[in-house]
């Protein structure tokens, strides 16, 4: 008799924003199977607002096994070092300490439950982690910046036409999607 799967959990740790001066990433957590990964930990107010929530879900940083970033900007990066135990996986490699482990990107699982999309647009080296959780598909991605998806053309894409396709793949292959600077929205 096979084992039940066990769909993965989503939380939001951070709910990001974009009001210039001031800009947070959004935060998200993902369990699934015996890996705990956090996503883009990147600028917040306090780091007390990513490790406080950790705490209170009985996860101290320490236990974070993976750490995912959408792209390499400092906004949702400069908080990495939080998770010392942690391997850091983008859109093409998986990093621990000194070793660089370069895997296949597109299609890349990061755990059972839990893929990597490439989805270049806001950066040519953006990827969409998505997770199969109980309440659909979600994708943590920085196609959108906000829950109400402006800008509607992203100010720092060199490719504003691979952006509209890649948006179009996730709006047909997710049902929730938690943007780079916002709340999760729901596509369907």
């Amino acid at each position: 008799m096979a084992a039940a799967i066990v769909p993965a959990q989503v939380d939001i740790l951070v709910i990001g924003y974009a009001d210039t001066p001031s800009v947070a990433g959004t935060v998200g957590l993902v369990r699934d199977g015996d890996r705990i990964i956090v996503v883009d930990p990147g600028m917040v107010r306090s780091r007390a607002l990513i490790l406080d929530p950790l705490e209170r879900l009985g996860i101290s940083a320490d236990e974070v096994t993976h750490v995912f970033v959408s792209h390499h900007h400092l906004d949702h990066t400069v908080n990495i070092a939080l998770f010392r135990n942690a391997e850091i996986v983008d859109f093409r490699s998986a990093r621990r300490d000194d070793q660089v482990n370069p895997h296949q990107g597109e299609g890349f699982k990061l755990a059972p439950n839990t893929t990597i999309w490439v989805t270049p647009g806001h950066t040519p080296q953006d990827a969409s982690l998505v997770v199969d959780t109980a309440d659909g598909r979600q994708a943590f991605t920085h196609l959108w910046w906000r829950s109400d998806r402006t800008p509607e053309v992203d100010p720092y894409s060199t490719d504003p036409a691979e952006l509209t396709r890649n948006r179009r793949r996730l709006l047909d292959g997710v049902d929730i999607v938690i943007p780079g600077h916002g709340a999760p929205f729901r596509v369907r």
